[in-house]
């Protein structure tokens, strides 16, 4: 009998990149694949350390030493330089018959794919981000040969045409953060360009999103990509496929949850509560964080707030802050270090989310039918901020400002002015996720078909996915 399929699984090693990654291995396993997820041994000892899901028997864990760096910046300087021969020796010392393929995060796709071509190892890509996104990245050479990019800050209410389906939708403040820097050959700018370049080498391509969402600009990376898998939202894929013992909500986790929140929601009223995250990297200075605890309790709802131990810059944290802002928060919030996310959104309580727009986020929020803040810092958080406002209208765009003023009154739109109108296209496409994961929707036979396509080895010429009705 021929041995099942062996995957190897290769994430960029940050929070918003494994969680994603890690439920697509759990989801490949329970069809009967194996699969080997590879992370940094920082990553992987973290992952130990905060998560108490017990994984599947078919699922092992292989990690790389010496690529992490504190912060993201060093982060991606040491994926650019340790980590191919890394992952190369790792492939080699792997023996036995090589594996069937390589699915790897879309920014590390250099190393994958050259790796995978010396081995003769299909890669398929997975760009953990909107179709919108991908689709972005994908144009930003385009972007400077238009000219659209660098530009000046004082001009960043410019519309943005060069990107064919989303033009007019952008302003120069709406492009990914990494179109800000001045200098196009600063090596972060061009390790984008390059591995948004070297992704289009592979067999196929990943998205974290569903059919019905955007549909449009899945259709036009099939241009490039002759296999598209929109498999999202992959949390609730997992919960659709595994209902005998459901992965708990840590199951990515790099860093541990404080479920007390949950008990602190229970006693609020329905649909109350705003929920604020700013994910695992964006960082504020002390006048930003004073600010938005202003603004919150300003806006007159209870409040939950993820606020990090790292959360607010170092140097920055000196004064303390003013007695009466605390008092008022204790009466009105509740502050942790970690909340278990997927089922705060879903919790009755919360009626809005007060988010960085990272695309995990923004994909927990949508199945959850909770409408968004959108206060977008890095990466492709600036583009998702405006899809979710302009583009789908689920949520109100705070970018580029957090003044007391304004998230006071970003509150009060997002939970009682504007929210009639917000719900109404915030509970569609709700439904529309839900309806993407169950059987015979668009994720769900998408997920089919890569199963059956890794099981194959065939890749090429279809876009897996239909509309949900």
């Amino acid at each position: 009998m021929d041995a099942p399929p062996h995957v190897l699984i290769l994430p960029f090693p940050a929070q918003g990149h494994v969680k994603p990654m890690l439920t697509l291995a759990e989801l490949l396993c329970h069809a009967g694949l194996h699969v080997t997820f590879i992370n940094t041994d920082h990553n992987h000892h973290n992952l130990r350390r905060s998560s108490s899901a017990p994984r599947p028997h078919r699922l092992r864990f292989a990690s790389i030493p010496g690529v992490h760096r504190p912060n993201i910046t060093d982060l991606f300087f040491s994926v650019m330089d340790n980590f191919k021969p890394k992952f190369r020796d790792l492939v080699v010392s792997m023996g036995g018959p090589p594996p069937t393929c390589i699915i790897a995060d879309g920014i590390m796709a250099v190393g994958a794919v050259e790796v995978g071509e010396e081995r003769g190892i299909p890669v398929i890509c997975f760009r953990t981000q909107s179709a919108c996104s991908a689709w972005t990245y994908l144009h930003l050479t385009k972007l400077i040969e238009d000219g659209e990019i660098p530009f000046s800050g004082e001009t960043m209410d410019l519309p943005i045409t060069s990107i064919p389906g989303l033009e007019n939708l952008f302003r120069r403040r709406d492009l990914p953060s990494i179109c800000r820097i001045g200098d196009l050959q600063n090596p972060i700018f061009q390790f984008f360009v390059t591995q948004t370049s070297a992704m289009t080498r592979a067999s196929a391509l990943i998205l974290h999103t569903f059919q019905n969402l955007e549909a449009p600009i899945i259709a036009k990376l099939g241009a490039i990509f002759p296999t598209i898998y929109p498999i999202g939202p992959l949390h609730a894929l997992l919960k659709a496929q595994i209902t005998d013992h459901p992965a708990p909500s840590d199951s990515g986790s790099l860093i541990p949850q404080d479920r007390s929140c949950l008990t602190w929601l229970d006693s609020q009223p329905s649909r109350s509560v705003v929920y604020v995250s700013f994910g695992s990297l964006v960082k504020l200075t002390r006048g930003q964080f004073l600010e938005f605890l202003y603004g919150l309790v300003n806006g007159g709802k209870p409040f939950l707030w993820v606020v990090r131990s790292d959360l607010v810059l170092e140097e920055d944290r000196v004064d303390e802050t003013p007695e009466e802002l605390m008092v008022a928060t204790r009466e009105r919030g509740c502050l942790v270090d970690w909340a278990p996310q997927e089922e705060v959104l879903a919790h009755w309580a919360v009626g809005g989310f007060l988010t960085h727009s990272g695309w995990n986020s923004t994909v927990e929020s949508i199945l959850a039918g909770v409408p968004m803040i959108c206060w977008p810092q890095i990466a492709d958080q600036q583009v998702n901020s405006r899809c979710a406002s302009e583009l789908w209208r689920i949520g109100v765009d705070m970018k580029d400002t957090c003044d007391r003023s304004t998230v006071e009154k970003m509150v009060r739109d997002l939970m009682e002015d504007k929210r009639e109108e917000i719900m109404k296209s915030t509970a569609e496409i709700s439904r529309m996720a839900r309806d993407s994961v169950e059987k015979g929707g668009s994720s769900h036979s998408a997920l089919e078909k890569l199963i059956e396509d890794i099981k194959s080895m065939k890749f090429g010429g279809h876009v897996s996915a239909k509309s949900d009705k």
